[in-house]
């Protein structure tokens, strides 16, 4: 471990000489060379995932347990890329808080196969979720781009169809290193100053496609965004009224909030881990570098933590089966039954109706009802009639 270590009594020429001189090039006999961490170090790190860990677990087995349990969420595509999303961040907390405080807090020392195999396991889940992340955005952008035909384009069977490549795909990535892609050399030297047996050619690889999903939901956004625009627009100039106008102004302003949150939070998380990949595949890391990078990779399970408050519990038909889910479990626990009447179910929702936004986003939720409140009072108008 000490081969690693540059000592600190060196000039500042000396130093850079000395991280560009052959003992980048040493050997390194075991998997504690990569064990960076310090005491505090392993302290706040540990507090991250113990917090973030089980948080993520619960949030998302919920939204997936009631995605699983409500039929009428199950024939939606766009509750289908929910339920994977949550799916992936499930494996995502589980997978990378157990490897990750294994590693660096308990310090074990896995062979090359036990090793690589708990690292494709924490990579699966990570570029399922990214990749679960794409499908959500291309359905939203398809359901607002293509709002005829988004019935005909997007079907369930279809759905399910991409979400099996996604995953076939995800998984074979994440397992190349297992199957023989991997440091040819070993630890004798390393290739990777961040992950162990890593190929930098691989994970020059993986880093580009994570880019590119990410550059790719970007733009889906941004159009989405700029075809909302447009619609609003066009629906002002033909009615022509003032309140109208003053409402796309708000709804353009609530969507860009909306989405700009979303991207802001999804580049953060995922940016400065992705930046020290690319970094490790060109450059000599130093062991300040790799401690950066270990907090910078606990932002991910932060961004999976996040998710469902993002992407699930702000959809309104979601959050109602939710109460209806907790209300099945009272139930069955023998609690006391609740006096308030019990919620709508979602049964006379359409099964393949698009779902983009929140319920706040679009005003013509609130018009249809009021169109439903006025024809209740012409009903009563005429039964008192009679």
């Amino acid at each position: 471990m000490e081969e690693w270590e540059v000592p600190t009594s060196l000039e500042p020429a000396e130093v850079k000489e000395n991280a560009s001189s052959p003992i980048v090039n040493k050997s390194c006999e075991s998997l504690e060379c990569f064990m960076v961490l310090i005491k505090a170090e392993k302290t706040a790190i540990g507090s991250i995932c113990f917090l973030a860990g089980p948080v993520t677990l619960l949030e998302n087995a919920l939204v997936l347990g009631v995605i699983a349990a409500t039929a009428t969420l199950r024939q939606r595509p766009s509750y289908l890329f929910i339920g994977s999303l949550a799916l992936a961040d499930v494996f995502a907390s589980c997978f990378f808080t157990t490897s990750f405080l294994d590693f660096h807090l308990f310090r074990r020392s896995d062979g090359p196969t036990a090793y690589l195999f708990k690292l494709g396991g924490v990579t699966m889940a990570f570029t399922s979720s990214v990749g679960s992340l794409l499908l959500t955005a291309l359905d939203r952008y398809l359901c607002i781009h293509q709002a005829s035909s988004y019935k005909l384009l997007l079907t369930r069977r279809r759905a399910l169809l991409s979400l099996l490549l996604l995953w076939s795909a995800t998984t074979f990535i994440s397992f190349l290193p297992l199957m023989g892609w991997r440091c040819p050399t070993g630890l004798t030297p390393p290739c990777s100053r961040l992950f162990p047996y890593i190929n930098k050619g691989y994970l020059a690889c993986w880093t580009s496609f994570i880019l590119v999903l990410l550059a790719l939901i970007l733009g889906a956004y941004v159009l989405i965004l700029w075809k909302a625009h447009r619609h609003e627009s066009s629906m002002t100039s033909l009615q022509g009224a003032v309140g109208s106008g003053q409402a796309r102004m708000r709804m353009d302003i609530r969507l860009a909030r909306t989405f700009g949150l979303i991207l802001l939070i999804l580049v953060s998380c995922w940016l400065p881990a992705l930046s020290f990949m690319l970094a490790d595949v060109s450059v000599y890391l130093t062991r300040n570098q790799q401690r950066a990078f270990a907090f910078c990779s606990t932002l991910c399970l932060v961004n999976s933590a996040v998710n469902p408050l993002l992407y699930a519990l702000r959809c309104r038909e979601l959050r109602v089966a939710l109460l209806q889910f907790l209300q099945k479990l009272c139930e069955t626990g023998k609690c006391k039954k609740s006096t308030v009447d019990p919620i709508p179910g979602l049964h006379s929702v359409e099964t393949n109706k698009c779902t983009v936004f929140t319920e706040d986003e679009m005003p013509r939720a609130r018009t249809t009802r009021l169109n439903s409140i006025s024809e209740m009072v012409k009903n009563q108008q005429l039964n008192t009639s009679k």
